[in-house]
């Protein structure tokens, strides 16, 4: 069901695009816009992995510079059937992660040193399952189309400042132009927001799979549910397009569930991980982290 709500949001996304260069051009105003949109796609495609990563000031870290952390994530991809994705570590105090790439093969995972500090290695364990479920899911990819087809329909609506309601092409006269301006980037916004959050879900669930045990990620969503209020990431604030790709949203704590948040609720995804331990029969006796894997403590 997510699958085909993901790919329905994607094609109101895509269509939405097309109308806007039909409202301002007609037929060739769509053909543009068509072109506009598979370029950028194809751009994005090969090269926003290294670009969210260069836009963060992530920092890549080996099995010599950080032999646990990195450990801990090679051992979550071989559980996940992944290939060994490249690690990023982040100088931010906001605990927080993300996972880019094109594709498993080229993919790529980062956690703030914030997040290193602040949760136990079974929850790091958790929040870096979940972003390896992005990874096997595709979400990575997912999310980049829907981030850049965004940004295109804003440089769209910005051109209708210089170039709409002059020609005869364009239906929508001035006035028509210049509501479009401000209605089509809330509405891009609005789709990508619901693509974000409809994805959050399923790597929650997804993550749980891989490290066996959902409290994890749930313990570790509670303890930093607030950072994005507390603590302000400053990369995230200079580069707001890439906030959905965080396991928290880095721009606000804000924890009410509506169209306007690129995450859903935290304490709904809390809820949703404790009736999966439930169904799991997880609880007691609790499971601690180690390298050689889960064992179980009393």
């Amino acid at each position: 069901m997510n699958i085909f709500r993901t790919g329905l949001l994607l094609a109101a996304m895509t269509a939405l695009f097309l109308v806007i260069g039909f409202l301002l051009g007609g037929e060739v105003g769509m053909l543009i816009a068509l072109v506009f949109a598979i370029g950028t796609n194809f751009f994005a495609y090969w090269n926003s992995g290294k670009m969210v990563l260069k836009m963060h000031n992530a920092r890549q870290i080996d099995r010599q510079s950080s032999p646990a952390f990195y450990g801990m994530i090679e051992r979550l991809a071989n559980k996940a059937d992944l290939p060994m994705p490249k690690v990023y570590v982040i100088d931010e105090d906001q605990p927080n992660a993300f996972a880019t790439g094109r594709n498993p093969e080229h993919a790529a995972v980062a956690a703030t040193t914030g997040l290193m500090r602040t949760l136990t290695n079974e929850e790091l364990a958790g929040v870096m399952a979940h972003e390896l479920a992005h990874v096997k899911n595709h979400d990575t990819l997912i999310m980049t189309i829907t981030a850049t087809i965004a940004g295109a329909i804003s440089m769209l609506a910005n051109f209708a400042m210089f170039f709409g309601g002059r020609g005869r092409d364009n239906p929508l006269g001035f006035i028509g132009t210049l509501a479009m301006m401000f209605l089509a980037p809330m509405a891009a916004m609005l789709v990508q927001m619901a693509i974000s959050r409809t994805r959050e879900y399923s790597a929650d669930r997804g993550g749980a799979e891989i490290c066996g045990n959902p409290l994890w990620l749930a313990s570790a969503l509670a303890k930093i549910a607030g950072g994005g209020a507390a603590i302000e990431n400053e990369t995230a604030e200079a580069n707001p397009a890439t906030a959905h790709m965080f396991i928290i949203n880095p721009l606000t704590g804000t924890r009410i569930d509506s169209l306007f948040t690129t995450h859903p609720n935290t304490d709904h995804r809390i809820a949703e991980l404790e009736k999966l331990a439930d169904e799991w029969n997880i609880g007691a006796p609790r499971q601690s982290w180690s390298p050689t894997g889960p064992r179980s403590t009393r």
